[in-house]
């Protein structure tokens, strides 16, 4: 895929939006279906042209059919190529059968666009919470890396490989990202990592490679804290603008104007 001329690509991403079955379904007292569609329209009034839309995981809080065909869907009004992510609440079965033909679409996978390469992750442990990078991960890590078109190249996958300073949710950080940064290291062209699962903004960088997370398209979890808590702020997405020579702009929006009542009495996640 190309984009003529010497503009940016830009890149949305957007992420665990937590739907369910039901229209009506509700993460921590938030009607997340509700919550989404907000987001979706945010992007529409702001994003005029895209040139690709990453979901990087917990797509569905039940993993049903249902709710990843009601998100295909409505991502397919965008005019833009979307990918997705497994998120530690998702299953592939499902994820697949919305996706029949677009099976590349979903992680593993490696999209190359212009100057740029994104080369997808799987960081789920079937069955858990915590986030992993298998032998084979690894493996298709290198081998993606070692093959990118691009110039520069932007790695994806839904749980964080750096900690995030919440001690609940750092024990669910990658396991394997020693491993991780080990690959990472040996290729310099690879310019930023980014993640979903935080449900909080964040941004950094690592010898010189710069790391994003995005906020959730529903709750949103308190940076800094000890144990579990939610940060009563809105849902929202991230933009990228990635240029030929291999900078980054990039900025988190969040709905405005909307009030979000959260039952802060729920515990655990």
């Amino acid at each position: 895929m190309s984009k003529a001329g010497d503009s940016p690509l830009r890149v949305v991403q957007l992420s665990d939006s937590h739907l369910f079955a039901d229209t009506e379904g509700k993460l921590l007292g938030l009607n997340t279906q509700f919550s989404l569609d907000r987001v979706l329209e945010l992007i529409r009034s702001e994003q005029p042209s895209i040139d690709l839309i990453l979901a990087t995981g917990d797509l569905s809080q039940d993993a049903s059919y249902e709710a990843y065909k009601r998100l295909d869907d409505e991502l397919e009004t965008f005019d833009a190529p979307c990918y997705w992510l497994e998120g530690n609440h998702d299953k592939p079965s499902p994820m697949l059968e919305v996706l029949k033909l677009k099976r590349d679409k979903m992680s593993p996978c490696v999209i190359d666009m212009d100057n740029w390469t994104f080369v997808m992750l799987d960081s789920t442990i079937p069955g858990d919470v915590p986030g992993e990078l298998y032998d084979d991960d690894i493996v298709f890590l290198d081998k993606s890396l070692k093959a990118a078109n691009g110039e520069h190249v932007m790695v994806c996958l839904h749980h964080h490989p750096v900690p995030m300073g919440c001690k609940w949710l750092d024990t669910q950080v990658v396991a394997s990202a020693d491993r991780f940064f080990e690959v990472i290291d040996r290729y310099p062209n690879v310019r930023a990592v980014v993640w979903g699962h935080v449900h909080q903004e964040y941004n950094g960088e690592r010898n010189g490679v710069k790391l994003y997370a995005v906020p959730s398209t529903c709750v949103q979890f308190k940076p800094k804290s000890d144990d579990f808590a939610v940060e009563k702020i809105p849902p929202g997405y991230r933009w990228f603008d990635l240029f030929a020579d291999g900078r980054i702009e990039t900025q988190v929006s969040r709905v405005q104007g909307i009030e979000f009542e959260v039952d802060f009495s729920v515990k655990g996640y």
